[in-house]
């Protein structure tokens, strides 16, 4: 059975979606203006319980994480992907909080140093934005470069850890 919550924060409304015992997506439901809603299609099917496991462990460690009490989330994740976008988001968890990283540089720890540009596809497709953190890769120069919630957001997010 898949069951979602929603929760507000500063980057606003998130859906948290779990099957089973584990997170498999987080949503941004139009956060900014420029941003369009990311309300998942199919979420008319799922089960609205924000006190299902783990969610409502998601919702208490988000909040952490947005008063700046919490640095690494601890969650069972699903991660539902192609092996090498897999092998980009468990990269991801490896960037400490407030640290940054270049796409590049991501390629070369998930060991194809000439697929930055597949990295950074694979990061707008990580379906566990914030606790796999895909805010915190940056361009060589770096510039934003995307982000799924909107650059608003990605900034927001490296102002809470310090990044700017």
């Amino acid at each position: 059975m898949i069951c979602y919550s929603r929760v507000d924060s500063p980057v606003g409304l998130l859906i948290l979606k779990s099957e089973g015992e584990a997170l498999s997506g987080i949503y941004m439901s139009g956060a900014y203006l420029d941003v369009p809603s990311r309300v998942p299609p199919d979420l008319h099917r799922w089960v609205l319980d924000p006190e299902a496991e783990p969610l409502r462990e998601t919702a208490r460690q988000l909040e952490e994480y947005f008063k700046g009490e919490r640095r690494e989330f601890d969650l069972a994740l699903r991660l539902d992907g192609t092996e090498f976008q897999t092998r980009a988001w468990r990269n991801l968890m490896e960037i400490p909080y407030g640290e940054t990283r270049s796409y590049g540089e991501q390629a070369e720890r998930i060991g194809n140093p000439r697929a930055s540009r597949a990295v950074g596809l694979a990061n707008g497709k990580n379906p566990i934005p914030i606790v796999v953190p895909c805010h915190r890769v940056l361009h060589s120069g770096g510039g934003l470069g995307g982000y799924t919630g909107g650059l608003d957001v990605k900034r927001e997010l490296l102002r809470i850890e310090g990044v700017l």
